[in-house]
Formats: structure tokens, C-alpha cells, sequence
């Protein structure tokens, strides 16, 4: 395990000092290769957060250029950054929090293609992609790679977050479900507006971001209990949480007893491109 530096020491003080996370922990973080799908309204509060808390090494994949129409939300952007690619200006924004971590850029889209073995060469994945094609194929991917998953998603005031470790089982030996246990399809093409069309309240974005790269260093920490068979719910106009439990559901395509999904091929079927920009 990588040990800390007198710098390290020095920036990570306020993390060695908590009794459940200590030097011990901040060389786990240390160690960790985190890739985070996005680098846009919940991409930008995650990388924020998982630099500065000193995750070593942060891969970020997003294949979309800096707008000025989405800065309300995507915090790791500025102004002069309208027109970049969003992976070179969030690298930029990790590297002026914590210039110790390491940032490995994919300016592309994360597909069939490639999700397995880009999923593969990390310890854990932060969604934060705004489609459903990028969505199932990522958890998908992580299913197959036998990676946990960080989920979150936006609505136009509110937000989704939990942690899909379907490869493994909980207490009572079932599986724990993955996202086709809530959810065993997509919804049709044009059924569900994004945020393009409908909007989103910024800080929204925001506090569903910062409890996603919360449970990140949960799991790289192995701290509190983990979302795995939980979903958050987060209503801000109401000023809510809810958590709702989940479970396994054994008819599901990809981890049930009859798995109808046993490799990525069905995404290349679908010509449905897959991207990463909320």
C-alpha cells in the first residue's frame, strides 16, 4: 500500500485524525483508481470531491466540450472553458485542488467496445451519465467486471443514488440486485425528457454529486453501510430523503436465475450510441 508523504500528510491531516479512516485509510484512498462516467452536472461535484479527499488516481470519460449553457450546474467548468473538451477542463479544475492525483482522460464514448476493459482496469465506478444506453451499459459492464457501482441520476428537482455490487451476496446469501432488479429495461426513445428539454435545478446536481463521490470513498473505506440493496431518494422542493430497500429479482435478464444477458453484445445491437455529458 502507497504511503503517505510529509505533503500528504500535511493535506490529508483532517482525514488522518478522524479515528475511522486514519493514515490507514487515507493510504486505501491513496491507492484507489476511481472512473467516474461524466464529467458534467454530477461528474463535476464528484471529481471535485474525490481529488480533494486524495483518491489517487481519477479516470474520467466524457467525449463532450464545455457549453455555457450547462456551467449552472457542471461546477468543474468556467467560463473561459466554453468550447474545451470536458475531460481537459476537469482535469484542469482536479489539478488546482490536489496536484498530487493522477488523472487519466478518455475524450470518447464509453461503449460495447471498450467498457469492459476500461471498467476492468479500475476498483470502482461513479456514474454519472444522463442517458439510459449509457446507463445499463454501464452497470452492465460493472456487473461483468465484477466492479461496484456507484449509480446517481437527475431529475428536473430531485435525484436517484445507490450501489449495485450484484457479483457478490449480502447477509442472507441472495445476490444483491443490480439496476434490471429496479428497472429490467430501458423505457422506450422519447418516453422520458432529459435535461436538455425539461431542466434542472443546479445545486440539485450538486448534492446528489457530492453523496455520490460520498459513497465512493465509503466503499473504497469499507466505512458505514453501504447502499448496495438501498435507494436514495431525494426530493429538494420538498426538503426530503427517502430510502427505499431493494432486492434481488431472480427473473431479472442480467443476474437472475436464467440470465438472458451474458456479455455486452445486445448494446452493439441496439445502434443506440452510448455518451457520458450530464
Amino acid at each position: 500500500m502507497a504511503s503517505l508523504t510529509a505533503e500528504e500528510v500535511q493535506r490529508y491531516k483532517r482525514h488522518l485524525v478522524l479515528r475511522d479512516v486514519g493514515a490507514p485509510g487515507q493510504q486505501k484512498l491513496k491507492s484507489a483508481r476511481v472512473l467516474v462516467i461524466g464529467a458534467g452536472g454530477l461528474g463535476s461535484p464528484v471529481v471535485t470531491y474525490l481529488a480533494a479527499a486524495g483518491v489517487g488516481t481519477i479516470g474520467i470519460i466524457d467525449d463532450d466540450r464545455v457549453s455555457i449553457d450547462n456551467l449552472q450546474r457542471q461546477i468543474a467548468h468556467r467560463t473561459e472553458d466554453a468550447g474545451r473538451l470536458k475531460v481537459e477542463s476537469a482535469r484542469d479544475s482536479i489539478l488546482r485542488i490536489n496536484p498530487l492525483v493522477n488523472v487519466e482522460m478518455y475524450a470518447r464514448r464509453i461503449d460495447a467496445s471498450n467498457a469492459l476493459a476500461l471498467i476492468s482496469s479500475y476498483d470502482i465506478v461513479a456514474d454519472g451519465s444522463d442517458n439510459f444506453a449509457t446507463r445499463y451499459l454501464v452497470s452492465d459492464a460493472c456487473y461483468f467486471a465484477k466492479r461496484p457501482l456507484v449509480y446517481a441520476a437527475l431529475g428536473s428537482f430531485d435525484g436517484y443514488l445507490s450501489t449495485f455490487r450484484p457479483y457478490a451476496n449480502d447477509e442472507t446469501g441472495a445476490p444483491y440486485p443490480t439496476l434490471r432488479c429496479v428497472f429490467p429495461e430501458a423505457p422506450p426513445a422519447g418516453v422520458v425528457a432529459n435535461c436538455e428539454e425539461v431542466g434542472v435545478l443546479g445545486p440539485v446536481a450538486g448534492v446528489v454529486g457530492t453523496l455520490q463521490a460520498t459513497e465512493v470513498v465509503k466503499e473504497i473505506l469499507g466505512l458505514g453501510e453501504s447502499l448496495a440493496g438501498r435507494l436514495v431518494i431525494y426530493d429538494a422542493l420538498a426538503a426530503r430523503f427517502e430510502v427505499v430497500t431493494i432486492a434481488w429479482d431472480p427473473e431479472n435478464p442480467l443476474s437472475g436465475r436464467n440470465p438472458a444477458i451474458v456479455d455486452l453484445s445486445s448494446h452493439r445491437a441496439s445502434g443506440d450510441p452510448a455518451c457520458a455529458a450530464e
